[in-house]
C-alpha cells in the first residue's frame, strides 16, 4: 500500500480508537502496521484493528461475510467486527475490529491445537446464520497459489514438482457439502479475545472471515493434516487436535477413517503451500527455508506413481 494510503488507514484506526475529541499530546497507546500484503493491509491503534481488504472483492460476498461474524449466535467462535470505517482507502473495503492476541510463534508447545479444534466443530455446526452466503475459498485458492507460482519464474524443476502434485488432484471436489467454513485456518487465525464479564480467561476466537462461507469442512483441518503427512506436525499434537474435533462432534470428517476426507484437501493444501514458498522465495531471491523444502519433497511424494498422501503414521 502507497504511503499517503497507509497513513490514511492508520489515522482511522487513531479515530476508531478515540472517537470524540481528538486527545492532546502523544498518543501512549500500541500504534502500527500489523501486515501489508496484497491480499490485505492492518494495521492497529490501541484496542482497535483496521484492515484494508484484498482490491476488487465482491462487496455483496464481503458484507455476508461481516454479518456472519457479526451474528450473536457465533460470538464464542468469531471475533465480532467494530463499527466499519466510513468509506474506502485505495478503493479497498474497510473493516474495524477489537485487537486480540496471537498465538506466540516462540513458544509452540503452548499453541492452542484442542481449542482451535473444538472452534472449528462449533462453526462446522452452526447453521448459516446469513442468506446467501458464498462458497468458502479454501478450495480455489491452491489454483490461484499455481497461477502465482507460474508467474515468478521460480525454478524450473521445483515448478515441476509442484505441478505433478497438482496434477493428481480431482477436478471437481468429491463432495458438494454446505457446512459453514472458515475457509483459509492456521494457528494465525486465532486471538485471544479481549476479555469478557462471562468469560473472564479471554478464551480463543477465530479471526479472519475473508474467506469464509459454506463447504466441505474437511477444508478446515487441511493446513495441519498437510503438516503431518509431510512429517512438519508431530503425530502427538495431530491426534490431540482431531481428536478435539471429534470429541466436540466435529462433522468433517469419518471418526472411523478421517484419511478418506482428507486426503484431497490435504494434498491441496500441500500444492499451495509448496507453490507460494516459491513464488515468494523467488521474488525475495532467497533460497528455500526447511520446511518449503519439505514442502516442495511433500509434493514429490504425491506426484510419484502413489497419489494419495498417506499419513507417516495411522490417525
Amino acid at each position: 500500500m502507497l504511503a499517503h494510503d497507509l497513513e490514511r488507514l492508520r489515522s482511522l484506526a487513531r479515530e476508531a480508537a478515540h472517537p470524540g475529541p481528538t486527545p492532546t499530546g502523544v498518543c501512549p497507546c500500541p500504534d502500527g502496521v500489523l501486515a501489508d500484503r496484497e491480499d490485505g493491509t492492518v494495521v492497529r491503534h490501541g484496542a482497535v484493528v483496521v484492515k484494508a481488504h484484498a482490491p476488487g472483492i465482491d462487496d455483496e460476498e464481503h458484507r455476508a461475510r461481516i454479518a456472519v461474524a457479526a451474528h450473536p449466535g457465533l460470538r464464542d467462535v468469531l471475533l465480532p467486527p467494530l463499527a466499519q470505517p466510513p468509506g474506502t482507502v485505495d478503493d479497498r473495503l474497510l473493516t474495524a475490529w477489537p485487537h486480540g492476541t496471537p498465538v506466540d510463534p516462540a513458544d509452540p508447545d503452548a499453541a492452542p491445537w484442542e481449542d482451535a479444534a473444538r472452534l472449528l466443530a462449533l462453526l462446522h455446526r452452526t447453521a448459516p446464520p446469513v442468506r446467501r452466503l458464498p462458497d468458502m475459498r479454501a478450495p480455489v485458492k491452491a489454483s490461484l497459489a499455481v497461477d502465482r507460482m507460474r508467474r515468478a519464474g521460480a525454478s524450473r524443476p521445483a515448478v515441476e514438482t509442484v505441478l505433478r502434485a497438482w496434477g493428481t488432484l480431482p477436478k471437481e471436489p468429491a463432495r458438494h457439502l454446505r457446512f459453514l467454513c472458515h475457509g483459509d485456518f492456521h494457528l494465525g487465525q486465532l486471538v485471544r479475545a479481549p476479555r469478557r464479564p462471562q468469560h473472564p480467561a479471554a478464551p480463543w476466537l477465530l479471526i479472519d472471515v475473508d474467506d469464509l462461507g459454506l463447504g466441505d469442512p474437511a477444508w478446515d483441518l487441511a493446513r495441519p493434516a498437510a503438516w503431518f503427512a509431510a512429517g512438519i506436525l508431530p503425530p502427538d499434537v495431530w491426534s490431540r487436535f482431531l481428536g478435539a474435533y471429534l470429541a466436540a462432534a466435529g462433522p468433517a470428517v469419518d471418526p472411523r477413517d478421517p484419511w478418506a476426507q482428507l486426503d484431497v484437501p490435504a494434498r491441496a493444501l500441500t500444492v499451495q503451500t509448496a507453490a507460494l514458498a516459491l513464488a515468494k522465495s523467488t521474488a525475495e531471491g532467497r533460497p528455500l527455508d526447511e520446511v518449503e523444502d519439505v514442502m516442495i519433497d511433500t509434493c514429490a511424494r504425491i506426484g510419484s506413481a502413489r497419489t494419495d498422501l498417506t499419513p507417516p503414521a495411522s490417525t
